[in-house]
C-alpha cells in the first residue's frame, strides 16, 4: 500500500508540474494573441511531440519531457541592419545572432508583416513576456491561501505541551535540571499539559505568537486564563527574567542567538490551526520572501551540491531539488502518518512553491528567461525616450538577438546546475523523513 502511495504521490505532482507550466505558457499564448501577434505553437514539454491538435493559425500539444514548455511566436527578433534576415557568418557569436534571427522568421507567411512579435510597442512585449510567470504567481498565491484558511496549516498554539520543572537559560542548550535550577514560574503556578491558554492578564490570545510576545515582554506577577477539561480557571505566575533564543522577523529563532526576556516556562503544542484571510496573506507574503531569499542564496547552495553529489557531503534539508526530487518528495507526502487532507494540502503546498520557484526564476533580467526579454523591451523604451527627448533620430527596435551569445551561456550554466540538482536528487535525495 505504501509503494502504491509514494506513486500516487508522484502522479500528483506531475500532474500539478504539467497544469503549471501549460498555466504559464497560457499567459504568453493569451496575451500575445490579444495583441495580434502570431503564435504558431503552444507546447507543453520539450522533445519528442506525443499529441497534438492544430486549432486555427495554432498547433497545441504535449510533448514527451516534463521539463518545461513554449510557445513560439512570430518575429521575436528583428532582422538584420539591412533589413533582411541575412546567411550565416563564420564568426561563432555572429552565427548564434544569425540562427536566432532565423528562427525567428522561419515559419513568415504572407500578410505577417504586421503580426510580428518586435513590432509591438514595449509596454506590449513587457505584457506579452510577463504574462507567464505572473500566471505562477497568481496561482502560487492562490494555492498558499486556499490551503492556509481550507485546510489550515501545522504550527504552534497555546495549548501547553510540556511544562518545565526548572529556570534553564536556553544558551546552555540543556533541559535537563540541576541541583540549585529555581522552580519554573509555570511549574510553580500549577500550569500543566493539555491546557490551553485562552488570556494573559486578563487579555484574550488566541494565537502563540501574541501569547509569546506577551510573556517576553513581562517579568513579575501575571495571570493566566486556561482551559482545563471543560472548565476555565486562572493561574497566577510569577515571571522571572531569562536567556532565550531571539526570534526573526516571522517568528521564529535565531540559532546561536540570546535576548534577556520574560520567562514563564513552558512549550506549546503544535495543531493544524486554520488561517483567516489576514493571517493567509501574512503567512503567503512570508513564504514569498523566503522565496526570494532563496533565490538570492542559490549561488551559495552549489558547494554543498556538490558535495552531497560527488563527494561525502549530507544533503541540506533547504537544498535546492529538481524535478525529480520534487517528484519523490511528492511520494513521499502520500505515505506520511498523517491525516488525507493533510496530505493533500501539503502536496497543493509543493506545487505553489514550484510555481513560485518558476515566477522569481523567470523574472531575472537574463536571456533567454523571460526576464531577459522585458530587460530588451524596457530598454528600448528608454532609448527611444531618450532620442525624443534630446530630438535626436528614433534608435529603432532594440536587437536582442544580440545578447543570444549570452543567453546560451546562461542557458549552459542553467543545464549544469539542473545536472547536478538531478544527481545530488539521486544520491542524496532530500527527505521529509529520516
Amino acid at each position: 500500500m505504501t509503494s502504491v502511495m509514494f506513486l500516487v504521490g508522484i502522479i500528483v505532482f506531475v500532474v500539478g508540474l504539467l497544469f503549471s507550466i501549460g498555466w504559464h505558457e497560457l499567459g504568453h499564448l493569451s496575451t500575445a494573441k490579444m495583441f495580434g501577434i502570431r503564435v504558431p505553437q503552444y507546447m507543453v514539454g520539450f522533445g519528442p511531440t506525443l499529441w497534438s491538435k492544430h486549432k486555427g493559425e495554432t498547433e497545441y500539444g504535449l510533448k514527451a519531457i516534463p521539463l518545461g514548455g513554449y510557445i513560439r511566436m512570430i518575429g521575436m527578433f528583428p532582422p538584420g541592419d539591412d533589413g533582411r534576415v541575412r546567411k550565416r557568418s563564420t564568426s561563432p557569436f555572429r552565427g548564434m545572432i544569425e540562427d536566432a534571427r532565423a528562427a525567428a522568421y522561419e515559419e513568415l507567411r504572407p500578410g505577417d508583416e504586421n503580426r510580428l512579435f518586435y513590432t509591438r510597442k514595449p509596454w506590449k512585449r513587457v505584457i506579452v513576456m510577463f504574462a507567464g510567470p505572473a500566471m505562477n504567481l497568481i496561482l502560487a498565491v492562490t494555492i498558499f491561501l486556499g490551503v492556509l484558511m481550507a485546510f489550515g496549516v501545522n504550527t504552534q498554539t497555546t495549548t501547553v505541551a510540556t511544562v518545565s520543572e526548572c529556570v534553564v537559560s536556553q544558551s546552555e542548550q540543556r533541559t535537563e535540571c540541576r541541583a540549585g535550577d529555581p522552580e519554573s514560574p509555570a511549574n510553580a503556578a500549577g500550569l500543566q499539559p493539555g491546557d490551553t491558554i485562552v488570556a494573559f492578564n486578563g487579555e484574550p490570545v488566541e494565537e502563540w505568537g501574541a501569547l509569546q510576545q506577551s510573556i517576553r515582554e513581562t517579568t513579575g506577577e501575571a495571570t493566566l486564563t486556561v482551559e482545563r477539561e471543560g472548565r476555565t480557571e486562572v493561574l497566577t505566575a510569577d515571571l522571572i527574567e531569562n536567556r532565550v533564543a531571539k526570534l526573526d522577523g516571522s517568528g521564529g529563532q535565531v540559532e546561536n542567538e540570546y535576548v534577556t526576556a520574560g520567562f514563564l516556562g513552558f512549550s506549546p503544542a503544535t495543531g493544524v490551526v486554520k488561517q483567516d484571510f489576514p493571517q493567509a496573506v501574512e503567512r503567503s507574503g512570508d513564504i514569498m520572501v523566503t522565496g526570494f531569499q532563496a533565490l538570492l542564496n542559490l549561488p551559495s547552495k552549489i558547494p554543498g551540491l556538490w558535495d552531497a553529489a560527488w563527494g561525502n557531503g549530507e544533503r541540506d534539508q533547504d537544498s535546492p531539488m529538481g524535478v525529480v526530487g520534487a517528484a519523490r518528495v511528492g511520494g513521499e507526502i502520500f505515505t506520511l502518518d498523517i491525516p488525507a487532507s493533510q496530505q493533500i494540502a501539503t502536496a497543493l503546498f509543493l506545487v505553489a512553491g514550484f510555481n513560485l520557484s518558476l515566477f522569481l526564476f523567470n523574472m531575472l533580467p537574463l536571456l533567454p528567461l523571460d526576464g531577459g526579454h522585458i530587460a530588451g523591451a524596457m530598454w528600448e523604451s528608454v532609448r527611444r525616450f531618450l532620442a525624443r527627448l534630446f530630438k535626436r533620430p528614433d534608435p529603432g527596435p532594440f536587437d536582442v538577438a544580440k545578447l543570444m551569445p549570452v543567453a546560451y551561456v546562461v542557458a549552459g550554466a542553467f543545464i549544469c546546475f539542473t545536472l547536478l540538482v538531478l544527481a545530488a536528487d539521486i544520491v542524496t535525495p532530500v527527505r521529509l523523513t529520516g
